[in-house]
This record gives structure tokens, sequence and C-alpha cells, in this order.
């Protein structure tokens, strides 16, 4: 009767698993560093309004919910007061307390976009919305590299974990050329911008030990089950209905990411027909 409970008991039992497993994995080997992975999804308030920024700060302490309780190794109190608020009765079973505190040695973000919240749209049970400040992409994604350095900052003052980011793309349209070339300029300048950014972090203080682009190769976008949706350096010649040859190509953000992996991300700016 109440999805909402339904959800939360699922992430309970979840977050039992892993901190489970973490203790079964370092009972095989001492050494082994386990992560936890976290979407990022928290948002800016929409206004300096005291009620927006609260409607912000609570919208956001449940998205932190997860590395909270990974991380830290218990449930904060925060989490109590929206099951309370919303009528969530949480199923701690014998043990779980205790497992909880095998906590993870890292986290991997995922990070593609922001967003807003006020607190009428949260009234509303909109949570949060497009960002006016800042462009989109032809879905809609709100481009924002200097919200990775926030994030990645944020999450390095509560957490004092290494962080990688396990996901950072651009989902676009991409044009192929007679001669079977795609010139993706603007997918160059979305990660250039936000390794940039990332560098800006690490000198921030921030350990930030990995970064792996969404993704090396077109395939069905997991957002929209879309073929068209294209985040790869290399280009698969199928549409959304699995149509075409299949063949690859190698799109210019290919060549540029190479030199940027060659120069461990110290040449961001490498002409795309420099091959």
């Amino acid at each position: 009767d109440n999805l909402l409970e339904a959800k939360y008991q699922g992430v309970h039992n979840e977050m039992i698993a892993c901190a489970r497993a973490t203790k079964m994995a370092r009972e095989i080997d001492k050494n082994v560093h386990i992560g936890m992975m976290f979407s990022d999804h928290i948002s800016y308030p929409a206004t300096c309004k005291p009620e927006d920024v609260l409607a912000n700060y609570k919208r956001n302490q449940m998205e932190f919910l997860y590395g909270d309780v990974l991380l830290r190794g218990y449930y904060p109190g925060y989490a109590f007061r929206f099951y309370d608020d919303h009528h969530i009765h949480i199923e701690f079973g014998e043990g779980d307390a205790e497992a909880l505190k095998n906590t993870a040695d890292f986290m991997a973000i995922s990070y593609y976009y922001t967003r807003i919240c006020d607190a009428e749209s949260v009234k509303k049970k909109k949570t949060s919305y497009d960002n006016p400040y800042i462009k989109s992409s032809d879905w809609g994604w709100g481009i924002d590299p200097i919200g990775l350095r926030t994030k990645l900052n944020m999450y390095w003052d509560r957490y004092q974990v290494p962080i990688v980011i396990a996901e950072n793309g651009l989902g676009s349209f991409d044009k192929v050329e007679a001669d079977g070339s795609v010139h993706d300029d603007y997918r160059i300048k979305y990660l250039r911008a936000h390794v940039e950014q990332m560098k800006e972090a690490v000198l921030d203080g921030v350990d930030v030990f990995g970064y792996y682009p969404w993704g090396p190769i077109d395939i069905v976008s997991c957002s929209s089950s879309e073929m068209s949706k294209r985040y790869g350096f290399i280009h698969v010649d199928l549409d959304n209905y699995g149509k075409g040859s299949g063949k690859r190509s190698l799109k210019d953000s290919y060549y540029w990411y190479r030199k940027v992996v060659e120069s461990n991300g110290e040449i961001l700016n490498l002409d795309p027909a420099s091959k």
C-alpha cells in the first residue's frame, strides 16, 4: 500500500547486502579496497529565499543517504525524520546495525548534469527542475562542469575518502559525414570542461584517483533506450530500431581523448584534425 515504504525498505536491504559483502571481501583479502557508487543528483536551491534553501537542503539529505550509510556506517537522524513524516516503517533485522559498520573505502560517482529545487515545487511533488543559468544538451540535461568541481569538494568534505568519477559524458545527436567521419566538437568541449574542473578540484585538495567517461562506444542509452542518444568516441552504424550495418568509425573525440589519456590530462586543447 505504501510504495515509498517499499522503496526505502528495498534500499535498506541493498545497503545491508553491500555492507555484508564488504565484510566478506575483507575476510578473503585484508588488503582489498571496496567502493560504493553514488549517482549524483544533488541540486542547487532555486533562490536564496530561506524556504527554497531549506527545501533543497532536505531534498539533498535523502540523496546523501546512500553515501552517509555506506561510508559512515549508520543511519543519520534526518532519515528517521523523513520516514516519520512519510509514514514509513523500515524493518531492521537482527545484526543490521552492526553490519553497517563495514563501511566502504572509496566512493565512485556518476555525474552528468545539475538541477535546482524550490519549496513550491517540492509541495507539488516535483523535487527538482532545470537550471535556467546553464545550457542544456539535446536531451535537456543541464551542462554544468563547475558543478562537478563543487560536488567533488562537497563529497570530499563530507566523507574524506578517495573519489573516482565512474561516469561522465554527453549524450547527443551525431552527424556522420560522407567519408564516415563525425566532427563532435561539442563532445570534446563538454569533456574538456569537466576534466578541467576535475583538475581544479584536485588542486582544491580533493583526492580524485580516476576519471572514466561514458562511454567509449555508442550503445543504446540507458536513460532513454535510444541509439540516437550517442555518448561514444566510436560511432556505431545502428539506429533506434537496430537497423544499420553495425560498422564502427572513429569520431574526432576519439583522437582528442586518446591524447588526453596519453598525456595524463595535460593536453586538453589538441586540434581534433591532428590525428
